[in-house]
């Protein structure tokens, strides 16, 4: 089991860095790539299985992009702190929603798949917790992550199908997200709504929510979430629901997705969430809030601690992030084949992959759809870091990149 101890004596040596707030070359012009040439032998089929180019990618991995969902972690930490029951969904729910906020400003641009193997950490001393996922799965293409405070453990299983129609595009989103308080011995699970991106040729695209969010904790209450579609809907990125046991409604919540979250009537309603700033100049960068700023910027303290298969480490992103769309291209490419070359040889020798940091359960979960196979972390990733460091046992990483 894990020990919060050893967390909580990292988080005190750690040093809370000055992080930077620009990345170091803006988004390249794509309006002259023609991505209708591209895309139209893709319509009606899933986008996560086809390679597009690099000038199409924001520089962050999938595994990054799970980890901007705990931005704004704070509302766990209360939730942990509040004895009133119904109360503590609210705020769990408003962590729910606030995990669809960062999407808003978005340029739209799709992030990089994960190789097989590939991994991520994320480390933030001022917010109380570590997290890191891995990709354990390539056919389908499966994101683990589990994240860590004294307050709660938050876990994701993410694999999702992407769907292109000619002027738009939808990301259907399958896995599970569940958070654990200590404090109370609960547990809360939830699945993801629809992502709907309106023009996709486009200079100027929109992203849309829309569907129905089901929260489902072990104390027997649960909260439903309506996101309508803008066509149905009277406010920009509305959503509205209610908190309720036995069938008996016990909070109203409503607001608006890319902004605020309240709880209560009208105007006595409290705001319980409020979206931060953006970052100067936002639009140049990917339409990037702060936190994902930082996400692939390696510092001066992590840099001999991070392991081969980290993300930050992938040179084709890294190269995009930089500006060099051309050496991106070509060492996606070159990833992408390396990927391949490694799976038939795998192949070759009757062996598969098996991850390092998750393992598969021999029990089904049932979610809010359907029946999702359970991916539990091992607790050896933050023990290997503490005990030996990664340096050490290199040998049992596979070669990426």
């Amino acid at each position: 089991m894990f020990e919060f101890s050893n967390l909580e004596e990292e988080m005190q040596t750690q040093k809370i860095m000055t992080r930077r707030r620009k990345l170091p070359a803006t988004a390249p012009d794509a309006s002259n790539v023609s991505v209708w040439g591209i895309l139209r032998k893709a319509i009606g089929k899933d986008l996560s299985k086809i390679s597009l180019p690099v000038i199409l990618n924001e520089p962050l991995s999938i595994l990054q992009r799970l980890s901007e969902e705990l931005e704004y972690s704070d509302l766990l930490d209360t939730a942990s702190n509040i004895s009133d029951p119904y109360d503590r969904m609210v705020y769990i729910a408003a962590f729910v929603i606030s995990g669809y906020s960062s999407s808003y400003y978005r340029n739209g641009a799709k992030n990089f798949n994960p190789v097989l193997g590939e991994t991520f950490e994320l480390i933030r001393p001022d917010k109380g917790w570590k997290y890191v996922a891995e990709q354990v799965s390539h056919h389908p293409p499966i994101s683990s992550c589990n994240c860590q405070s004294k307050n709660f453990t938050h876990e994701q299983v993410f694999h999702a199908k992407i769907k292109f129609w000619g002027k738009s595009m939808e990301v259907h989103p399958e896995g599970y997200t569940r958070v654990t308080l200590p404090k109370f011995n609960e547990t809360y699970q939830w699945n993801k709504i629809v992502m709907y991106v309106h023009n996709v040729m486009g200079a100027s695209r929109k992203i849309e929510q829309y569907g129905e969010i089901t929260i489902r904790s072990t104390n027997g209450i649960s909260c439903t979430i309506n996101f309508p579609k803008s066509s149905n809907s009277s406010q920009k990125n509305e959503f509205y629901g209610e908190v309720f046991e036995d069938n008996v409604v016990k909070r109203k919540i409503f607001g608006q997705w890319h902004e605020s979250f309240l709880c209560g009537m009208d105007n006595t309603a409290k705001t319980i969430w409020r979206m931060g700033a953006m970052p100067e100049d936002f639009n140049l960068y990917y339409g990037f809030t702060r936190f994902a700023m930082e996400l692939n910027e390696i510092t001066e303290d992590i840099k001999h601690d991070l392991p081969p298969t980290d993300t930050r480490f992938r040179p084709d992103q890294r190269n995009l992030e930089n500006g060099d769309v051309e050496r991106a291209e070509c060492e996606k490419h070159r990833i992408e084949e390396k990927q391949r070359t490694r799976r038939k040889e795998m192949e070759a020798r009757g062996e598969s992959h098996q991850p390092l940091w998750f393992r598969l359960s021999k029990d089904s979960l049932k979610t809010s759809t359907n029946e999702e196979k359970e991916w539990i972390f091992n607790e050896q990733y933050w023990t290997k870091r503490e005990n030996q460091g990664f340096k050490e046992i290199k040998h049992i990483f596979p070669n990426l990149w």
